[in-house]
C-alpha cells in the first residue's frame, strides 16, 4: 500500500492511537513512501517508521511483527509434528465419512479450510486481513502466546497417546484400540480441546475477529458430531468404553477414576 497507508497512518495518529518516531531526524511522513504494509484501523500500539533511503521504501515495525513471529513460531512446530503423526497412521482401509452425516460433511471442513485459509493469510501478508482486525490490549494477546504453548504441549501429548488410531473421522479402522492412557484418562477428547485452544490462542494473537467466528463454528461442529463418534465406539468396544465414559467427561477433567 502507498497513499491508503500514509492514510491510515495519518488518521491513527490524529487519533492518538499510534506514536511514531523516524530514523532521520526531521524526516516527514510522505506519501512517495512505498509502504510494505497498512495500518488498520483500531490499531494500538507504538511503531517505529524505518526509511530505506536507497530504495524510497519504508516499512512499519510494531508489536505485529512480534505477534506475527511468535504465531508463525508456534504453528511451524506444532503443523510438522501433526502431519508426521496423520502420515504415520495412515492406511490403505477405506473410512466411511458419510456416516458423521451429511450435515457434517457439509459444514465441518469448509469451515475449518476457511479458518486454515485465513490464518495462513495473517501470518503471510496481514495487510490481506486487515478487514477483520480489532483491538485488543496486549495482554489478551500475550494470553494468547500462553494459550499457543498449552494447545501445542496437549496436542503433542495427544497425538503419542493415539499412535495409529488417528483418523478424521467418527469411523474406526479394523485395527483400531481403545485409547485411554496420557491425556484419555482425564478426557475423552483431549484432541478436540487441544484443536480448541489452538483456534482460541491463534485468534487471540492475530486479534482478528473473522478468526474469532470461524474458530467457535469449527469447534461447535465438532461437539455436533461427538455424540456420533461415541456412538461408534461403543458400537466397536462395547462395555469397556461404557465403563470409561463412565469415569470420564468428554471435554472437562473429572475427578471421577
Amino acid at each position: 500500500m502507498t497513499t491508503v497507508g500514509v492514510r491510515l497512518l495519518h488518521r491513527a495518529a490524529r487519533r492518538g492511537q499510534i506514536s511514531a518516531k523516524h530514523t532521520q531526524a526531521g524526516e516527514e511522513i510522505s506519501p512517495a513512501f512505498n509502504w510494505s504494509g497498512g495500518v488498520p484501523d483500531g490499531t494500538r500500539g507504538s511503531w517505529l517508521i524505518v526509511h530505506d533511503a536507497q530504495t524510497g521504501n519504508a516499512m512499519l515495525m510494531n508489536d505485529e511483527q512480534t505477534f506475527r513471529m511468535l504465531l508463525l513460531i508456534g504453528l511451524a512446530v506444532v503443523f510438522p509434528i501433526a502431519i508426521y503423526h496423520r502420515i504415520k497412521a495412515h492406511t490403505s482401509e477405506p473410512l466411511d465419512r458419510r456416516q458423521e452425516g451429511w450435515f457434517i460433511l457439509a459444514t465441518l471442513r469448509p469451515l475449518g479450510l476457511a479458518f486454515m485459509v485465513a490464518l495462513f493469510l495473517y501470518v503471510v501478508s496481514p495487510a490481506r486481513m486487515a478487514w477483520s482486525a480489532v483491538a485488543l490490549p496486549a495482554w489478551m494477546r500475550w494470553a494468547g502466546v500462553c494459550l499457543l504453548l498449552a494447545a501445542d504441549a496437549l496436542l503433542f501429548w495427544t497425538l503419542r497417546a493415539l499412535g495409529t488410531n488417528l483418523t478424521d473421522t467418527v469411523v474406526t479402522r479394523q485395527e483400531h484400540t481403545l485409547v485411554v492412557r496420557g491425556p484419555y484418562r482425564w478426557v475423552r477428547h483431549p484432541f478436540y480441546c487441544s484443536v480448541g485452544l489452538l483456534m482460541v490462542s491463534t485468534s487471540l494473537i492475530a486479534a482478528n475477529w473473522f478468526l474469532m467466528l470461524a474458530g467457535p463454528l469449527v469447534l461447535s461442529m465438532l461437539v455436533v458430531r461427538t455424540p456420533t463418534e461415541e456412538a461408534k465406539l461403543i458400537e466397536r468396544f462395547g462395555d469397556d468404553d461404557r465403563r470409561y465414559m463412565a469415569r470420564t467427561n468428554r471435554f472437562l477433567p473429572t475427578l471421577r477414576q
